[in-house]
């Protein structure tokens, strides 16, 4: 199984959202502030090319947008993961 990584910032509806998503999935995720972490924000800017949370990365995917943006593509990456 990919490992699965959820930048966040505090008080993100998004984010939270995405959490409950794979909480619900029972899919292990590690969560990263990148408010509070300014390494891990280098490092989503990396993986994504993108400034804002949530990002999503599963293995070498990264998605970001709101959770209803992600959601569809995250489901697919998921089914995927579990191959």
């Amino acid at each position: 199984m990919k490992t699965v990584t959820v930048y966040t910032v505090p008080g993100c509806a998004s984010c939270e959202a995405i959490k409950r998503f794979l909480g619900a999935r029972q899919v292990p995720y590690t969560e990263k502030n990148v408010r509070e972490d300014p390494a891990a924000l280098a490092e989503m800017q990396a993986r994504a090319n993108v400034r804002i949370a949530p990002v999503t990365v599963i293995g070498e995917q990264a998605f970001y947008g709101t959770f209803d943006d992600q959601r569809p593509l995250l489901e697919a990456a998921l089914r995927d993961n579990e191959a």
